[in-house]
């Protein structure tokens, strides 16, 4: 989502801010903007891609030694150069506009009293340039600055409702670059080699964006204020007592963003699954609880043995791609560990009355460990008397990892495209490991079984590489699939989530509409909606469900339907006019829900090509979901 970049220098740091921006911009924005000080306060702000911005500065002369930058997607406001930041406070009365600006400032996430505020403001003569939530806050840091910006800055932030990350320049302070963080992640980058030199640091919403910069990184904690001076910094908590947070070495290299041979980043994402997942396992020598000790977050006897030993229930809470590998999860928990798994979709979880239970393991997954609704409902839960949590992601120094008690981190790599691939199938194999570990604690896991389950997950990245050989035969639907506007997908048992996140990845990149049900629903009522313009993908493995499965096809072809299926060889479902088949490589049980989604990723993926739709970037969406 929105993306922040920020610095206190003795250099020029334009290029490094501008950067900065180019390493975010697989968020998802749809404006960008740059503030430094030059003698006052300047900007420049574009609708167009971080490049355009780049020219931009370059024509307009902006340099400076203190900056803020900034990638919105739209919340408050539409996307507009008027709505972009960094926003401006150039102080109250009718003619502000027209003197120099006073506060430059930056914002990811959502004020939620921004009505209430902006009504404060305007009665004390502030004049508002945009309908976003974010101008609220610059008027009000000028409304209460009285020559020091971490004063007012730290007045400002106790009045905000909702989430925020923010980066806060002033015109008098020419050296001085003041953040915030509750509810979105900020973070501070100390500077290192040619930094140490210009005295340094930085502020960001993101390591990415400090790749090559600098390694040393502070993760600010919720409701902390920084004060980023030249050469200097300090923390004050949200009580404003000075903290001080440590110093993490974080190498979040540039190259990983490299798009190297392929098209788009999705398409090399897809392909990378084999390497992510065999990266995801490494060190798996057996199934242990301690494989979910790496953060060490827990307190005395609440090591994952010990809570594995202690909890009878799972509750999942994710978001999007997520929620559906945790719908897969749950087949799995429920059939090989045996225990009662409860999904739910995180941004409606904490908004109704549950019945919590003391001996449940709250599990939550996310890609980047900073999805706003998956922490609200993680902090729910914990509020409801729940302490025993664990999280599968991808991000180690992530607030997801650090506020859970457990993890199993996925090495799935940096992902930029905003439809998830590769970090969908390591969260699998994560949760795969997960429910083995639970089934060991619970005395349901014979050591043969294990020997079993783990031959097949080293087998993965293999048998997936020859999945994604099935490329050319996916590129023939996805050509059919081009002219459509509608979908339909579908897959039972296990493999209904499957068809679920199939559908996802259609109408998140090529814009068709696609819907996913459980093929034994057919008959009550998608049924209505099959035609020969209604494509039908089916999930076909060769399990306990494909008699059942063959019956519910047969319902569509009787009624026009063109059915494509992904049918393992041993199913006996044959081509023949509307039945377009694909033969996976090999059937692979309980895993296969790893390999049953390749196709369908590449199915959208290529059907978006065919569109010549922004595979990357789809329109109104985001990678990382830091607000509600």
């Amino acid at each position: 989502m929105c993306g922040i970049v920020g610095a206190v220098s003795q250099r020029d740091i334009v290029p490094i801010l501008v950067q900065g921006l180019q390493r975010l911009e697989y968020r998802g924005y749809d404006s960008c903007g740059v503030a430094v000080h030059a003698g006052g306060l300047q900007r420049a702000r574009s609708t167009a891609r971080v490049s355009e911005l780049m020219a931009q500065v370059q024509t307009e002369h902006i340099q400076g030694l203190t900056g803020i930058a900034h990638t919105r997607w739209a919340t408050h406001g539409a996307p507009a150069v008027h709505n972009a930041h960094p926003h401006f406070s150039h102080g109250p009365g009718a003619d502000a506009a027209q003197r120099p600006a006073r506060v430059a400032l930056v914002h990811n996430g959502i004020i939620e009293n921004h009505d209430a505020l902006r009504e404060r403001l305007q009665a004390k003569g502030y004049v508002f340039a945009s309908q976003t939530d974010t101008e609220v806050i610059a008027h009000l840091v000028d409304s209460l600055y009285e020559g020091d910006l971490f004063d007012a800055v730290k007045a400002a932030v106790v009045q905000l409702h909702g989430a925020y990350a923010i980066a806060v320049m002033a015109r008098d302070e020419p050296q001085r670059v003041v953040g915030a963080r509750a509810g979105s992640p900020l973070i501070l980058g100390v500077g290192t080699g040619v930094g140490v030199e210009h005295g340094e640091h930085f502020l960001a919403s993101d390591a990415m964006a400090l790749a090559g910069v600098t390694d040393q990184i502070v993760y600010l904690e919720e409701g902390d204020v920084v004060d980023v001076q030249l050469g200097k910094y300090w923390v004050v908590d949200r009580e404003h007592k000075p903290v001080t947070r440590p110093v993490k070495t974080v190498l979040a290299h540039s190259g990983a963003a490299e798009l190297g041979p392929y098209r788009h980043y999705m398409q090399k994402e897809i392909f990378e699954q084999p390497r992510a997942i065999a990266d995801t396992l490494e060190g798996v020598e057996g199934v242990t609880a301690d494989l979910f000790d790496a953060q060490m977050n827990h307190a005395p006897g609440q090591n994952a043995h010990a809570v594995f030993g202690q909890v009878d229930r799972v509750l999942i809470l994710a978001c999007g791609t997520s929620y559906y590998s945790g719908c897969v999860a749950k087949y799995w928990l429920e059939s090989i560990a045996q225990m009662p798994t409860q999904v739910e979709v995180a941004s409606e979880y904490r908004y109704r009355d549950s019945v919590p239970h003391p001996n449940t393991l709250v599990v939550t997954i996310s890609q980047s460990g900073e999805t706003a609704d998956t922490l609200a409902a993680l902090r729910h839960a914990q509020s409801l008397g729940m302490r025993h949590t664990l999280t599968i992601c991808n991000v180690a120094t992530s607030a997801m990892v650090r506020e859970c008690a457990l993890a199993y981190i996925t090495r799935a790599g940096v992902e930029i495209g905003v439809a998830s691939t590769k970090a969908f199938t390591t969260q699998l194999a994560g949760l795969f490991l997960l429910t083995l570990a639970l089934a060991q604690a619970r005395g349901r896991l014979m050591p043969e079984q294990e020997a079993a389950h783990l031959k097949a997950m080293r087998h993965l990245p293999v048998a997936l590489q020859s999945v994604l050989a099935l490329e050319p035969q996916i590129i023939a639907w996805a050509e059919d699939f081009a002219s459509k506007e509608n979908a339909l997908f579908l897959g039972r048992g296990l493999h209904y989530p499957v068809a679920l996140e199939g559908a996802l990845k259609l109408k998140e990149i090529s814009y068709i509409h696609a819907e996913a049900y459980p093929a034994g629903e057919l008959k009550h009522g998608p049924l209505a909606l099959v035609t020969s313009a209604m494509p039908v993908v089916t999930v076909a493995p060769n399990d306990a469900l494909v008699e059942k499965l063959k019956s519910n096809l047969q319902e569509v072809r009787a009624r026009g339907g063109v059915l494509y299926v992904l049918a393992d060889a041993d199913t006996h479902i044959q081509a023949g006019p509307g039945v377009h088949v694909i033969r996976m490589p090999e059937h692979y049980g309980p895993l296969s829900p790893l390999l049953h989604v390749v196709p369908l990723q590449l199915l959208a993926y290529h059907t978006a090509c065919a569109r010549g739709t922004d595979v990357d970037k789809p329109r109104n969406l985001a990678k990382s979901v830091t607000v509600e």
